[in-house]
């Protein structure tokens, strides 16, 4: 009996279509008002060192809609999947592929968490860039590959996933992020584009 191999890009493009659904009924959700009462800071308001642990921006609201949107995506796109496109993914069951898919959403939010704790403690204010040069560009790069990482990164500890995956979805996933906030943004659910 042959061991069931992926095919990195078919797993990559089956991750960046999951996670498409997912932030397009999250830049929906942002956009009504209904979600403002999910508002609640994740740091609660605690300080560190004087200041905010992650700041406002970083709240449950976008958790609410994420993690159950992913996990219906994944769970969706692996039973209409072809059986050709099928056997090239993770041999795994809907109901696994949704668990898959919180899992991955978690990773994706939480994955944000390290780099709003720098900038806080940095004195850079929530959805403001860093200034200077260098800096502004590092923040820049960091600000678009973070959640994508989180979210391999958690992924990775239930599936193997390729290395040419994480290339893949490491070079989409800035794409989405900006093409998400921007949506978001327009729709009315953030104040300001990321």
């Amino acid at each position: 009996m042959t061991p069931h191999t992926v095919d990195p890009l078919v797993c990559a493009l089956f991750l960046i279509l999951g996670f498409a659904v997912a932030g397009t009924a999250q830049a929906m959700w942002l956009a009504l008002p209904y979600s403002r009462r999910f508002s609640w800071p994740l740091d609660g308001g605690r300080t560190f060192r004087g200041r905010r642990i992650f700041g406002d921006n970083k709240t449950v609201r976008g958790f609410v809609v994420m993690l159950p949107c992913t996990g219906a995506a994944f769970a969706l796109l692996s039973l209409v999947a072809d059986d050709s496109v099928a056997a090239r993914l993770w041999p795994l069951s809907s109901l696994q592929y949704g668990a898959l898919g919180v899992l991955g959403a978690i990773g994706c939010m939480t994955g944000e968490l390290p780099n709003s704790f720098i900038k806080r403690q940095a004195g850079i204010p929530p959805g403001a860039p860093a200034t200077g040069g260098r800096l502004r560009i590092l923040g820049y790069v960091i600000d678009r590959i973070d959640s994508p990482l989180g979210a391999l990164g958690l992924i990775a500890l239930a599936v193997p996933v390729p290395l040419a995956t994480a290339v893949y979805v490491l070079l989409a996933g800035p794409l989405m992020h900006g093409a998400f906030s921007v949506l978001a943004f327009r729709l009315g659910g953030k104040t300001r584009p990321a």
